[in-house]
């Protein structure tokens, strides 16, 4: 007989789970006969000892068991993209349609944020109208239909999972990569996909703040797609500073919206570029995604897309009651620290500290200048937009814990730092 005290001493004494345990203990969970002291104990074990990948694999089959597996139309090649989460990261709202107008279907099933990460829901939710959640033959006919979808993932999918992460954001043990991967990947997998590209961010504003760490999660990613069937690529890419010039949800989406229709900032079209190819080579699909994205039928896409799930997609977007001006306290070349403008947008309103709160659809931080500007003593930076303004001396003091102005020479930002598992990318 499996018992919660002989798991949690067997990963505690540094011993390997066997598949009976890892099944009886994430089934137990679910039913609610492990009690959450008894899982952050074993989270705890984990997050200190460690998983194999025969582990790692095992424990995600057993998150997937919990819960069903939509099954999803295939008329078109069905292949989702998923980001590890980083500040001003909006690229799933160009991603979906431009992946969708060049021949795939992408069923993004997305999360909110939490702390100084940006949740692509908060983002979309900012445009009048639109929901997140939708019924799972809503999700089926909108992929046939307009070819992207992006919502809430649905409480059949996964359910260990969802009890599992919200323990682990209270305990302390968000770090284990064994955990990390296996909740990423089971939702994932349990999503229908038939292939999947990763987005892995590493620097200052990601969860892997070392390139080896950011390699390691990959690499178990990619090693769990691989067992359960389903083609999976990662990219690692670069969150030291924020992506693009906004960070905050109506913000990010106004800029998304300026990249679907050609133009907005380049590191936010050039890593939307480099995914795109990455999810239309895994689906053996041809296509150019520069010249379709210049064409403007992403963009068109992205305006079915939002109308399907009730939106306004014409409609203008909340603008923040307080704005407040940042100014350079010494002239050097501009480059904010990722986490440092991630916690501003968070105390402006942008963000939650648990997931039962609320975020303000305009706040954010927008940054008056590229990354690498030179910029002189006295000339403003960033805006900070909130309907908060006693939040602004938060947002301020967060953006002192790191310089915003470097005197170090700039050579520019490299954006992707290396792969795992994919023929087009270095690394």
């Amino acid at each position: 007989m499996i018992t919660a005290v002989d798991v949690i001493a067997a990963k505690r004494d540094g011993h390997r789970l066997s598949d009976a345990q890892i099944d009886w203990v994430v089934a137990a969970y679910t039913r609610g006969e492990v009690a959450d002291e008894q899982m952050a104990a074993l989270a705890m074990a984990i997050l200190l000892n460690g998983m194999d990948a025969a582990e790692t694999a095992r424990w995600t089959l057993a998150m997937i068991e919990s819960g069903e597996r939509l099954v999803l139309p295939a008329d078109r090649p069905l292949v989702d993209k998923h980001s590890t989460g980083g500040v001003g990261d909006k690229i799933t709202l160009v991603l979906a349609p431009l992946a969708a107008a060049c021949g795939l279907a992408v069923p993004q099933l997305s999360g909110r944020g939490l702390g100084h990460t940006g949740g692509t829901l908060d983002k979309l939710e900012a445009v009048p109208g639109w929901r997140a959640e939708l019924s799972l033959e809503e999700i089926a006919a909108q992929l046939a239909d307009v070819g992207a979808v992006v919502c809430a993932t649905t409480p059949t999918l996964a359910p260990a999972d969802r009890r599992l992460y919200a323990l682990r954001d209270v305990t302390g043990t968000v770090p284990s990569v064994p955990l990390i991967a296996s909740s990423i990947m089971s939702k994932k997998i349990a999503g229908g996909a038939r292939g999947l590209v990763l987005d892995v961010k590493v620097g200052s504003g990601a969860f892997m703040g070392t390139l080896d760490a950011a390699r390691e999660l990959a690499t178990r990613m990619v090693e769990i797609g691989a067992l359960h069937d389903l083609p999976t690529r990662a990219l690692l890419t670069d969150m030291s500073v924020p992506l693009g010039r906004t960070a905050g949800n109506a913000l990010e989406v106004a800029e998304a919206v300026e990249v679907l229709r050609g133009g907005g900032p380049a590191d936010v079209r050039g890593l939307t570029l480099a995914l795109a190819r990455e999810m239309l080579d895994l689906a053996g699909v041809s296509a150019d995604p520069a010249a379709v994205l210049d064409s403007g039928a992403a963009h068109a896409v992205w305006e079915r897309m939002i109308a399907a799930q009730g939106g306004d997609p014409t409609a203008a977007l909340p603008r923040a009651s307080s704005v407040a001006v940042v100014e350079a306290d010494r002239s050097g070349i501009l480059r904010p620290d990722a986490l440092a403008v991630g916690v501003a947008a968070w105390r402006l309103g942008a963000g939650r500290a648990r997931k039962e709160d609320g975020v303000q659809a305009a706040a954010g931080v927008r940054l008056l200048h590229d990354v690498g500007a030179d910029v002189r003593a006295g000339e403003p930076l960033l805006e900070l937009h909130t309907d908060t303004p006693e939040a602004l001396e938060g947002a301020r003091s967060a953006l002192t814990a790191a310089p915003l102005v470097s005197s170090e020479p700039f050579a520019g930002r490299s954006l992707l730092l290396g792969s795992v598992g994919s023929r087009s990318s270095a690394g």
